[in-house]
């Protein structure tokens, strides 16, 4: 079904315009279950549109002076080491398991991005004014952690990890949201690009088909930066987050043979032997007359 796949490209570029994020949650799936390709070669072209289309759209904050170049470099720079680490190390784990680990990964940002859009209704309704706390800086090994995390998790699955790059930004490097949304955008293009190179030679590329899913992506980008100057951004995180939770779900539901095994390995595991605290009796060999 490639025109369905083709134009659920648009709902990549959308939601990334949209929600700063969430584009690669989107993009394994609809390559795998509409386009029909394998678990690796969906996950290293969904690193490459996701890329490509998170560039375009770090341009746009650039010019509106939401992007921090320095943050995104210093951060990007570890990201990268550990979605390089990532990709490599995805060679000796089935589709299936990094499916199963996508799944999870979509259902954790369902739960963190429909929390968030609840405390943002909740605080337009009152409308309340809400200052937040003036953002601190973390140790450098503390932020070298979280960004080794966030880099493993990108090249594992392919996902951009806008979900935890944003917080992190926020929490421990002490950028404001406005340019924490920007700036991660920035880093989730470079480590887009890192794991997408961590692929290669590992998987076929069929171009032709990355190419023209990217270029939809890249418009529906565009079409959604405009539109989230007009839609609030608490009802379509809540909205998002459901449409998550009915992912993950099913792709579960596709892989349950291998989510059966992994639950089959783990409650059977060999046991060690108990020990006998009891002493044996003594046997007494009388001596032969």
């Amino acid at each position: 079904m490639p025109i369905l796949g083709f134009s659920l490209a648009a709902l990549i570029g959308l939601s990334l315009g949209l929600l700063g994020g969430g584009g690669s949650i989107l993009t394994v799936p609809i390559l795998v279950y509409v386009l029909g390709f394998g678990a690796k070669e969906s996950i290293a072209m969904g690193l490459a549109v996701v890329g490509v289309t998170s560039l375009f759209g770090a341009a746009g904050h650039w010019r509106r002076g939401n992007l921090q170049f320095r943050a995104a470099l210093v951060f990007g720079a570890v990201a990268m080491a550990g979605t390089y680490a990532g990709a490599r190390l995805s060679v000796f784990i089935s589709g299936a398991a990094q499916l199963l680990l996508f799944a999870a990964v979509m259902l954790v940002a369902a739960f963190f991005m429909f929390r968030n859009g609840r405390k943002e209704a909740a605080l337009a309704a009152r409308k309340e004014a809400v200052h937040a706390p003036e953002p601190r800086k973390a140790p450098f090994p503390v932020m070298a952690a979280a960004a080794l995390g966030v880099g493993g998790l990108t090249g594992l699955v392919g996902v951009g990890g806008g979900f935890l790059i944003v917080p992190a930004l926020v929490l421990l490097v002490g950028l404001p949201m406005k340019q924490a949304v920007g700036t991660s955008l920035l880093v989730i293009a470079l480590n887009s690009f890192v794991g997408f190179a961590g692929y290669l030679g590992h998987v076929e590329v069929p171009w032709v088909y990355l190419g023209v899913f990217t270029a939809i992506a890249v418009a529906g980008i565009l079409a959604g930066t405009w539109a989230s100057h007009f839609v609030s951004q608490a009802m379509l995180k809540r909205a998002f987050s459901a449409f998550l939770v009915l992912m993950g779900v099913f792709i579960l539901f596709k892989n349950r043979d291998a989510l059966a095994q992994v639950v089959h390995h783990e409650g059977h595991q060999e046991r060690p032997a108990k020990v006998s605290l009891v002493t044996p009796p003594r046997v007494t060999v009388s001596p032969t007359r």
